[in-house]
């Protein structure tokens, strides 16, 4: 019995000073530091076919214009019959229709589902030749719009000039499967400017 009393002596020591080292305060990890804002990425612009594309060219002299914001649909993914993510690429394209104007495309914002700006083209013109395109590229392992993405595009030109066409083309594959959609853009808003 003393020989247990003596281990019991010996080793309580060492137990009770573990249990209070565990025990005193140490540095929280819980306390959470403000939220940085997602920073806004570029649109991807796909090759030029056409030169001068960055450009701030407006007529000098006063016209009256016009200036449309069109909204555009698009996919990031979508979903299949159990439920899971089909991943797709997307390409916006806009397409001058004009035989002898350019258009001035003046904002192109990409949004996602909860309807935050995540991506937007960063030059403040471009202008798009007589029937020439411009596009703008969001690949597929890019899942920051979700399957309620969509386009914010604003353009504008002078008085007379054919209305652009604006879509979203969105296209994936998976294990020799494909598939593709496209998405129309739709007039919100429509005013005369005079440049």
């Amino acid at each position: 019995m003393a020989a247990r009393d003596l281990i019991a002596r010996a080793v309580f020591p060492w137990i009770a000073a573990g249990l209070l080292g565990a025990c005193t305060d140490q540095p929280t990890q819980l306390s959470s530091s403000p939220r940085k804002p997602t920073p806004v990425g570029e649109l991807t612009r796909l090759p030029p076919i056409f030169p001068d594309e960055e450009t701030s060219f407006l007529p000098k002299t006063p016209k009256i214009g016009q200036e449309q914001t069109i909204f555009v649909p698009a996919y990031s993914h979508v979903y299949n019959r159990t439920g899971q993510e089909y991943l797709l690429a997307i390409t916006l394209s806009i397409r001058n229709t004009s035989l002898t104007d350019s258009i001035l495309l003046t904002s192109i914002r990409y949004y996602d589902t909860k309807g935050s700006l995540v991506k937007k083209y960063s030059k403040k013109v471009l202008q798009i030749p007589p029937l020439a395109t411009a596009e703008f590229f969001v690949p597929d392992e890019d899942t920051s719009g979700g399957s309620g993405a969509n386009f914010i595009v604003k353009w504008n030109a002078i008085q007379g000039v054919s209305e652009p066409v604006i879509e979203a083309v969105m296209i994936g594959t998976v294990s020799g499967q494909g598939i593709s959609l496209i998405s129309p853009g739709r007039v919100i808003n429509q005013t005369p400017i005079q440049k």
